[in-house]
């Protein structure tokens, strides 16, 4: 009766640990250099994943999907705000990207507190900037329409930076 109870015992320390070991990397964080390694860019949330993994079929993906993006709450992604943004682009690719060019070419001076940075081989992208002039996250924006850079800078990235 005794070794029943012990066994038992041992059986649900067991099961309790591997329930915490589980839930734990589940939760686990990359850093934004290492999830657009994996392809994961931008801002998604959570329920982005929940989605994704509706129609894909890959553990390992989503669960790379799910260390990579943001919880959902109400305010929680509307408040983000970044001091600036290097848009970031190889001049030569540029040609393959008219709404950046339009972007650049009549809209940047809109925007002082985004700078134009040219990049050999890199792929269109926002690098967006904490107060610290720090990078913070790293949007690409291959297939953006120039009304999406306009809106999306317009809500998250600061007319002003805090030292003009």
């Amino acid at each position: 009766m005794m070794r029943n109870i012990l066994y038992y015992f041992v059986l649900i320390i067991f099961i309790i640990s591997l329930a915490t070991v589980i839930a734990s990397s589940s939760r686990e964080q990359l850093s934004s250099k290492q999830c657009e390694d994996l392809g994961f860019t931008g801002l998604a949330l959570c329920s982005d994943c929940n989605t994704f993994s509706e129609y894909v079929k890959d553990k390992e993906l989503i669960s790379d999907c799910l260390k990579c993006c943001t919880e959902d709450s109400d305010d929680s992604i509307s408040k983000i705000t970044y001091s600036g943004a290097i848009l970031e682009v190889c001049m030569r690719k540029l040609v393959f990207y008219p709404e950046i060019v339009g972007f650049i070419e009549e809209e940047k001076d809109n925007f002082p507190t985004v700078k134009i940075q040219y990049l050999f081989n890199s792929p269109p992208k926002l690098i967006l900037l904490d107060d610290g002039g720090q990078h913070r996250e790293t949007i690409r924006i291959d297939n953006w329409k120039r009304e999406h850079m306009l809106q999306f800078l317009r809500e998250k990235v600061k007319p002003n930076s805090a030292s003009s």
